[in-house]
């Protein structure tokens, strides 16, 4: 070691730091080895055998520099370290200090407490012993009364069960399991222990049944207790679980039961032989008697299952805000979290559950409705099905906003089946019905509406489409009330009522045309210059362009006026239709009542319907319209788009083949199913009298019966098209565009009949054919055919009065008879001037004179202006006085006349003021005309 000497040497000395860390770095690394390391005998044994003086030397001078730097770096270490080396030093002193300080204490005490120990006596110590003793005792007693209440909890517990307290009888279980634990070390505590465990778990079980029972009755009282028990163990979510289990459990034993009683009922003795079959298998042995109560009463049950449900998640929406708002005022983070996560899971397990519990309430009602074949209903009975499970479907919707696709599906292709029957049977007593109908008025009262019907009753109440319109009740409210909230207090929508029917009785006939007697007098009062008009024909009065558009106001002088052609002015302006038409309205009454239950076959309805309208308009027209020598006329009597229905309604509805082909194979009587015989007229119907206008009044019962039904089919339009689906509405608006609105068209062609029947214009072509044309001289007197023909006007007028007398002829039909005739009177007359062979200038104004005579007597007996084919004549006579070019130019013009006519009015003109080379080129000009008609 170096002196201190040394050290002070080695610190003086000049020293190069970086030479000084060379010599260290150069030490060899066994000398930082352990310091069992010995030096002197690895050098000694580094020596060479040959000693060199010299080289050991150097060798050992060597080694004392490195020596010398290191003690020099330990040196400088050392004193680097100094201060902290004297700071420690300092608190070892004062460490020792305080050790001699503690030791004189403890001589103290020890001292004190020889002291105490002499001065205290053995009776003081005697009653220190005996006062802990005393508190152990205190103790013990204690421990001992609580072990025997311990002991007699298990009354107070089955008392508690009893009352259903569970929230108390758990808390109650709870602690004196806790205070048994404190007490294990007792053998008696054991036992008890055992016996506590025992208890909660029968606790638990009576707390599952007790859960059980919310799904059909739920109750907040019992609910609450259950939740706060299961809460007490921790058990929320488990909870749940077990609630959509029994929810699942009391769907299945509900339906099962339900069905199991009327089945057992209806057979009648008490075999358990059902009680074994299958859900499926039982829903077969219902008969049809008890099947729509079996199916009230399943719906009934099911709907109560829903409630509670419902019920159940109201309850928890109610306590999670008031949980929540108490969490928000204080409680520990892990509490709230807990809370919070199990409110979540509670949350999603119930509206997971809505959808699961609607599926398995639409497959249990769908097993059912398989069970049995609805085809064997009556209509009335299978729209109570139906109305029963749509009330169901809407059920479905409001609990879970699910749209029952799986018990759409199964009802939708069983009404299509029923309906489609249904339908076919409607469509051949319609048949039946026209071929027997006698086309007599159906008296009704002139207030007659469709919604007077108990068909159309649903269409009046403002009411949800799936429920019963029955049993709709009246809401004054304009917020819209769920069957949920409806009902959550009491009743059930399924409840049927012995009375389903609507207890107001129809009151749309009249007992003889007239409301009262009091009409009846009035109806048939005359009209003076002096008399009042009543209000009831001044409301009646028809206008005479829309023929159904009241007219606010009219006055005396013009009813006056109007009485030449309105024949209704003495009855009732009340609809025209027969017992048939009402039959027809009643039958899309009912259509649209399953319509409007069951919304996805609305297109299959709406289409059944409109076959309805189509059969109904093609019979009219068969019985009364069909004239083909009439169409021949030219006049237009039917537009392109009247024939263009028929023949749709032809080929799509009538089945023309089923009288001449009575051996068809099945198979084409296949493919003719959808189709129905064409309707023959009754043979009570006779439409050959002159006396009665040829059926005029089977004629115009008929066919503006037809124009109300079409008038009520537009007023059901917006209706049909609210509930037509969006891709099938084109089908509807062709309907009423092309079909519908072609109705009233059908009068002209039937009316045409009866006019071209009514006047004898025959008789009037002989007339005309006596006169003599070709006069010398102006004639002041008309032809004796011109009175002839007025005569004929007059008895059409009397017995238009005579048939108005038994049925009401609306102003428009009227119009139609009367222009039909004028226009066919016009044109008898050209045609009477165009078989004139010679006619001279006066003879042309004799014309002229016949014309206006004819004008003149005929506005006396009708009101219609401008009179129909007025010109039609006038122009034809003025022609006679063309000049050669205004001839040619006027033929090409007025295509209206015919071959014959025009031909005649040249030939006539020929040698008055037409050359023969004239004449040839305007015959010329006149086949032109003709050949594109040939």
């Amino acid at each position: 070691m170096l002196t201190l000497e040394e050290f002070r040497e080695l610190r003086e000395q000049p020293c190069d730091p970086q030479a000084e860390q060379e010599l260290i770095n150069s030490i060899e690394q066994v000398y930082f080895s352990a310091d069992s390391f010995d030096i002197v005998k690895y050098e000694l044994e580094k020596l060479p055998p040959v000693l060199n003086l010299q080289e050991l030397e150097e060798y050992r001078d060597k080694l004392k520099q490195q020596q010398a730097a290191v003690s020099k770096k330990v040196a400088d270490l050392i004193l680097e370290k100094q201060p902290a080396y004297v700071k420690e030093l300092e608190r070892v002193t004062s460490l020792q200090t305080g050790l001699q300080l503690a030791a004189v204490i403890c001589t103290n005490g020890r001292r004190h407490l020889n002291i105490a120990k002499e001065g205290f006596t053995q009776a003081s110590l005697g009653l220190l012993a005996n006062q802990r003793k005393r508190q152990l005792l205190i103790g013990l007693l204690k421990s001992l009364r609580t072990i025997k209440t311990l002991q007699r909890t298990d009354v107070r517990l089955s008392e508690m069960l009893e009352e259903e307290d569970y929230p108390g009888a758990i808390q109650l279980c709870l602690e004196c399991q806790k205070a048994a634990s404190t007490f294990k070390h007792y053998s008696c505590i054991s036992e008890l222990n055992s016996k506590l465990q025992d208890t909660l778990e029968q606790i638990e079980e009576q707390l599952d049944v007790a859960l059980s029972k919310i799904c059909k009755n739920f109750d907040i009282n019992h609910y609450t207790k259950v939740q706060q028990a299961y809460r007490l163990l921790g058990k929320t979510q488990t909870a749940m679980d077990q609630l959509h289990m029994h929810f699942t459990q009391a769907i299945h034993n509900t339906v099962f039961q339900v069905v199991l009683g009327y089945v057992e009922l209806c057979a009648g003795n008490t075999d358990t032989k059902f009680q074994k079959l299958q859900y499926k298998d039982l829903c077969t042995h219902v008969t049809p008697d008890s099947y729509i109560p079996c199916l009230a009463d399943l719906c009934k049950a099911l709907w109560e299952v829903m409630l509670s449900y419902y019920r159940t998640m109201e309850w928890h929406e109610k306590h999670d805000n008031e949980d929540t708002a108490s969490a928000s005022e204080g409680s520990s983070m892990m509490g709230t979290e807990e809370t919070n996560f199990d409110r979540g899971y509670v949350k999603k397990k119930l509206e997971h559950g809505l959808t699961r519990i609607w599926q398995d309430v639409q497959l249990k009602v769908k097993t059912y409705l398989l069970g049995t074949d609805l085809s064997i209903f009556k209509y009335d009975d299978f729209i109570f099905v139906l109305d029963i499970i749509s009330r169901l479907m809407q059920v479905g919707e409001e609990f879970c906003g699910s749209k029952s696709e799986v018990l759409q599906e199964s009802i939708r292709k069983q009404s299509v089946n029923y309906f489609k029957n249904y339908h076919r049977t409607r469509l051949d007593e319609l048949r039946m019905f026209l071929e027997n109908e006698t086309w007599e008025l159906c008296p009704v009262k002139s207030n007659f509406s469709i919604l007077q019907l108990h068909e159309f009753k649903f269409m009046e109440q403002s009411r949800s489409p799936s429920v019963s319109p029955s049993k709709q009740p009246v809401s004054t409210s304009s917020k819209t009330v769920t069957l949920f909230e409806q009902y959550c207090s009491g009743g059930n929508p399924f409840e049927i009522q012995a009375n389903h029917k609507d207890e107001e009785t129809e009151d749309v006939l009249a007992s003889n045309g007239y409301e009262s007697d009091e009409q009846e007098k009035s109806a048939y009062q005359e009209y003076d210059s002096d008399s009042d008009v009543p209000e009831e024909l001044k409301r009646d009065y028809v206008d005479e362009q829309t023929g159904d558009a009241p007219v606010k106001s009219v006055s005396r002088e013009t009813l006056k006026s109007r009485k030449k052609s309105d024949y209704s002015l003495n009855k009732v302006n009340a609809p025209i239709l027969t017992n048939t038409t009402l039959n027809v309205i009643r039958l899309v009454g009912k259509y649209m009542q399953m319509m409007n239950i069951l919304k996805p076959i609305a297109f299959d309805v709406i289409h059944f319907m409109s076959q309805l309208f189509d059969y109904y308009l093609y019979a009219i027209y068969t019985f009364f319209g069909r004239n083909d020598s009439l169409e021949s006329t030219g006049l237009g009597l039917s537009s392109s788009r009247l024939r263009t229905t028929l023949n749709r309604i032809q080929e799509s509805l009538i089945d023309l083949e089923v009288s001449a082909d009575p051996t068809a194979t099945l198979t084409a009587a296949e493919e003719r199913k959808e189709k129905v015989p064409s309707p023959h007229l009754s043979h009570l119907v006779v439409l050959t009298s002159g006396d009665t206008l040829y059926g005029l009044a089977e004629r115009v019962v008929a066919t503006e019966s037809l124009v109300f039904l079409a008038e009520q089919f537009e007023f059901l339009q917006p209706h049909l098209d609210a509930v037509m689906p969006a891709v099938k509405k084109p089908f509807l608006q062709q309907f009423y565009s092309q079909t519908v609105s072609t109705a009233s068209e059908l009068r002209k062609p039937i009316y045409w009949i009866v006019a071209g029947k009514a006047i004898d214009y025959e008789q009037m072509l002989l007339l005309m054919a006596n006169v003599k044309w070709d006069v010398k001289e102006i004639m002041s007197q008309h032809n004796i055919y011109v009175d002839a023909l007025l005569k004929e006007f007059e008895q059409f007028n009397r017995r238009l009065n005579e048939v108005s007398k038994r049925v009401r002829i609306p102003l428009p039909v009227s119009n139609i008879l009367w222009e039909h005739c004028i226009r066919l009177a016009n044109r008898t007359i050209v045609e009477g001037y165009a078989n004139v062979k010679k006619c001279s200038n006066e003879g042309r104004a004799l014309m002229q004179l016949d014309f206006q005579q004819f004008l003149m007597k005929l506005e006396k007996l009708t009101d219609i202006r401008p009179i129909p084919d007025k010109e039609f004549v006038e122009t034809y006579i003025k022609a006679y006085y063309l000049t050669e070019n205004d001839m040619e130019r006027w033929i090409k013009e007025h295509r209206e006349y015919s071959t014959k006519q025009l031909t005649n009015l040249v030939n006539v003109c020929l040698g008055s003021h037409i050359n023969k080379k004239a004449r040839q080129k305007l015959l010329a000009a006149i086949d032109d005309i003709d050949r594109p008609k040939r």
